[in-house]
């Protein structure tokens, strides 16, 4: 079989709402703890569909509830909270990480959007007093949202893929964006991890998020996070970034 390249992939976004100023994003990545985040976001804030995007030419999944299918990766938002949630249950490969962050980029500067924070998970070798939310975030972002914050920096390493690639466009443009990574177990879903990830944005962004019964909604999805972990573990490593991307 033939193998894909950057040429190969196009993503496409369609929103059907206004968007707001700030969009926090959480991808299917090992661990899943940010996607895991963000989906416990969307049903404490009762967030509802708004939009989605597409891959062309990309392996996709299409999830589905009770018979009903969705698109694996989709925004969410209400009409009362500035806040869009970017939620993808669609594994976006290394070689394929610059498009669908060009297209996700592009409808930030066609919408406005100000700023962008992403949940992420790290799998790192790490001692109990590491599970903590640490921030890799650019000069806009820091000064704007985590001057007083108990959020820490992460020392040093390497960004790959989506999160590389995200930041990489906030260096070099208006758009504030931040990545909160934390550091997480094989298995899926890393519910402390996840914790960890939303009392650190529940703090900076000033949310009213009760967090107690997480462990239960992670119990309800732990199956359909369990057989998605299982499409990770089968990508080919070309694909995957690498582990030292933190240190």
């Amino acid at each position: 079989m033939a193998t894909q390249t950057i040429d190969d992939v196009r993503f496409d976004v369609s929103h059907d709402e206004p968007v707001s100023d700030v969009v926090v994003a959480g991808f299917s990545q090992f661990g899943l703890a940010g996607l895991t985040a963000v989906d416990y976001l969307v049903e404490q804030l009762e967030l509802e569909q708004t939009g989605h995007i597409v891959a062309q030419d990309l392996p996709s999944i299409t999830p589905f509830d009770d018979g009903v299918p969705r698109h694996s990766t989709r925004l969410l938002s209400r009409d009362d909270l500035n806040l869009t949630v970017l939620m993808s249950e669609l594994f976006v490969p290394v070689w394929a990480a610059k498009p669908f962050a060009r297209a996700v980029l592009d409808w930030t500067e066609t919408n406005a959007v100000e700023e962008v924070a992403i949940l992420s998970g790290v799998p790192v070798p790490h001692g109990p007093e590491d599970h903590r939310t640490f921030y890799v975030a650019t000069e806009d972002y820091r000064s704007g949202r985590l001057e007083g914050s108990e959020v820490s920096p992460m020392p040093n390493g390497f960004l790959d893929g989506v999160n590389a690639a995200l930041v990489e466009r906030g260096m070099t443009s208006s758009l504030a964006v931040g990545v909160y990574a934390t550091p997480v177990h094989a298995q899926a879903p890393d519910v402390d991890a996840a914790l960890n990830l939303l009392d650190a944005v529940g703090a900076v962004y000033d949310l009213d998020l009760e967090t107690g019964p997480l462990e239960e909604f992670a119990e309800r999805v732990a199956q359909y996070y369990a057989e998605l972990a299982e499409r990770l573990e089968a990508v080919p490593e070309r694909d995957t970034p690498d582990d030292r991307m933190y240190m």
